[in-house]
Formats: structure tokens, sequence, C-alpha cells
């Protein structure tokens, strides 16, 4: 066997032991992608599937087994979760109060606060509050299809402060989720990139034997 392809088969099994390694280390973290959808502002909202990736506004027959449920307030510019059973927003308080705007790396697990069925948004400059024309991020738990609960976090771009009543934009950008149930999860948290790397390292000896 000449030196290159012992070299070569060398590389591509360290990359797949390192890779096995870093996929193990980093499956929990279930990531959306950037979605981008643009959520209905209405009394029905957007329904969400965090394990199918569906998104779809109302009614919630459309999305079974949905999770989140972002719509319309009845008063002010902000918007209400509503939560099925079991499931929930991260809030200041247990049990009530409003869907908090959580910093990046907030960890979101059984010993945070969750709403138990529905919560408010509320904008302002306060610890918590929400900013228009601004990202913010929020936390949740829910059921999975297996029975399971699991915490995550998403992402919406708001739209800037309307003139008057509840019309302000909402956009859910991302989401991610942790796999292993009853797993904290830090807010923002994505699956680390080495994976990726590891494979280009792999795709170019592939390469190099081909040639």
């Amino acid at each position: 066997m000449r030196l290159s392809n012992r070299f070569e088969k060398h590389v591509l099994v360290a990359a797949a032991v390192a890779l096995g390694a870093t996929a193990a280390a980093n499956a929990a973290v279930v990531y959306s992608g950037i979605v981008n959808f643009s959520c209905a502002i209405d009394l029905d909202g957007t329904y969400i599937n965090v394990q199918t990736n569906q998104l779809t506004n109302g009614p919630g027959s459309g999305v079974p087994g949905w999770d989140v449920n972002p719509y319309r307030a009845s008063t002010g510019s902000g918007m209400n979760f509503f939560s099925p059973t079991g499931g929930g927003m991260v809030s200041a308080a247990a049990g009530t109060g409003s869907a908090i705007n959580l910093s990046a790396g907030t960890l979101i697990g059984a010993s945070s606060n969750f709403s138990s069925a529905t919560a408010t948004i509320v904008f302002g400059s306060g610890a918590g509050q929400w900013q228009y024309a601004s990202n913010n991020i929020v936390g949740f738990r829910f059921v999975s299809s297996a029975g399971t609960t699991h915490y995550g976090w998403m992402r919406f771009l708001m739209g800037s402060q309307p003139a008057t009543g509840n019309l302000v934009t909402r956009t859910v950008v991302d989401f991610g989720y942790e796999s292993v149930a009853g797993a904290s999860i830090q807010a923002g948290a994505v699956p680390a990139p080495g994976a990726l790397a590891l494979l280009g390292v792999a795709g170019l000896a592939g390469k190099r034997r081909r040639r």
C-alpha cells in the first residue's frame, strides 16, 4: 500500500471517529434552521409543531400535535401565546404571567417558570420585556409525540411599533429544542459546526484518492 493511501485512510478513519464523537456530543440539540415564517396577525395566529418543523397560519387542525401558538392579542400592540396541555412559555412567575424575552444563553429547563396556558408579551425597557423592530427569544416546553417533556427556544423578529392597535408584525426566525427528555437547553443554542468541518476533511481526502 502506498504511503499516501495509508495516510488518506488514516485521515478518513480519524475524521469518522471524531465525527461520531462530535455528533454524539451535539445530537441533543435539534435546530430548525432559518425559517423566517410570517405569522398571521389574527385570533388563530400560527400553529407550530417543533418536532415536524411545521408552521401553518391557523386553524390548529392543520398542524397535528402543535406545540406553540402565537396569536394576536385582543388589546394592546403585542401578541399572546396559547399552549397545549403540558406545554407553556417561560414567564416571570409560574402559572401565569408574560412570556418573557430571554437573553441568549439563558438556561431553559425544569427550574424555569412556565405559564400554564395563555401568556402575553409586554413591550418596554424592563428586564424580560420585548423590543420592537428587534429579535426576541422566548423559552418553551412541550410534550413530544412520545409523551415526554422537552425544552426549547424560539426567536421572533417583531416589527416596528404601530401607531395604534395590535398590528405589530411578527416573524418566526428559528427555533431549537433538546431531544433528550427533561434536559435543559440554553436560549439560542444550535448544534456546533464541528461536524461540518470534519466532513470537509473527509471529503478532501476522498477527492485526493480519486485523482
